[in-house]
């Protein structure tokens, strides 16, 4: 995982033509999306096909993505982030925690963007997959060029989850989803691009992408 140092981050909704300023404290983010060989070995199921064992893992739901979370932690020894309510809905986050957890959508684009001040961090075809150049299909992790921070795939190849709900007043529980897809156009691909659906949403180009506080054990 990729130290990502502290600092703040504009985010925006042009939806509502809102802009605001979110301070990002130090936290550890996973150079590559969840890819499907990690998701099998800590799930268990079917084994995964050789050819698409470094792809990303996909037809994941919100609820999939933050139990998977604790499993990791459960894995490493590490707290859990993540508690279920009775009805199966609502999710509380422990920010004390140790463990593994979905990044905040400030983590992700102040990760993304890693000190560059474009609307993506290079030339798309050098660091993304998407529509134009994807063949429609997702590709192997870490194929193409990392941003300043060596975070591989943060545009292009497959959406990732983001822990916060979209809008609740609008969308109730919604959640956000970043980063554009293989089957996304260059436009969608972006550090500021949201998107939002519900938390048992799941489809071909969405998956996510492990987060972890920056905390040192005794």
């Amino acid at each position: 995982m990729a130290l990502i140092p502290k600092g703040e981050v504009q985010l925006r909704d042009d939806r509502i033509q809102r802009r605001w300023n979110v301070e990002v404290e130090s936290f550890l983010l996973a150079s590559y999306p969840v890819t499907q060989a990690l998701y099998r070995a800590v799930v268990g199921g079917p084994p995964v096909d050789a050819a698409s064992s470094q792809k990303p893992m996909v037809n994941i739901s919100w609820h999939e993505a933050v139990s998977f979370c604790n499993m990791m932690s459960r894995a490493a020894g590490l707290s859990e982030c993540y508690s279920f309510g009775e009805d199966g809905e609502t999710v509380d986050c422990d920010w004390t925690a140790e463990g593994y957890r979905l990044p905040t959508e400030a983590e992700w684009q102040y990760a993304c963007k890693a000190g560059t001040t474009g609307y993506q961090y290079d030339e798309l075809d050098r660091i993304a997959w998407y529509s134009e150049n994807s063949q429609g299909a997702p590709h192997e992790v870490g194929q193409k060029d990392p941003n300043p921070w060596g975070l591989y795939d943060m545009l292009g190849n497959v959406w990732e989850w983001c822990w916060d709900i979209y809008d609740k007043e609008v969308y109730g529980t919604y959640r956000i989803f970043r980063g554009g897809s293989w089957a996304e156009e260059a436009r969608g691909c972006g550090a500021t691009c949201r998107r939002r659906s519900h938390p048992t949403f799941k489809i071909d180009d969405l998956g996510f992408r492990l987060a972890r506080p920056a905390v040192k054990r005794c």
